[in-house]
């Protein structure tokens, strides 16, 4: 699976981006960041998450003696982001000359219905 494909699948769930939202604030110990979820999840579960943030590329984890801090990784998103961008704007010059079209179109079916 290539970087682009990792990052879309981390991001699919809403549990890894609350994850990435909470780490885009500054970084978090693993239970910090399970904190919320331990309601509806297990850590392991929620390790799991991070794990897939990890292998995207998403998250990294530091060591500080005991303390393994995460933090958000964001060249991925910046990847993901320019990506669309480019889609984006094909996107919009073919959504432009097809309403340029419809214009036109509609121009000559007003004047076709006046003779």
């Amino acid at each position: 699976m290539d970087n682009l494909s990792r990052t879309f699948a981390a991001l699919a769930d809403p549990t890894r981006r609350a994850i990435l939202a909470r780490l885009s604030a500054g970084e978090a110990n693993v239970s910090d960041l399970a904190q919320p979820f331990l309601k509806d999840m297990s850590l392991p579960a929620v390790t799991k998450h991070l794990k897939v943030l990890e292998n995207a590329g998403l998250v990294s984890k530091g060591r500080n003696a005991q303390w393994r801090p995460c933090r958000i990784n964001g060249e991925p998103l910046r990847e993901a982001v320019d990506w669309m961008e480019q889609h984006r704007i094909a996107w919009e010059e073919q959504l432009d000359r097809l309403g340029t079209y419809l214009k036109a179109k509609t121009k000559g079916a007003r004047h076709d219905h006046k003779k």
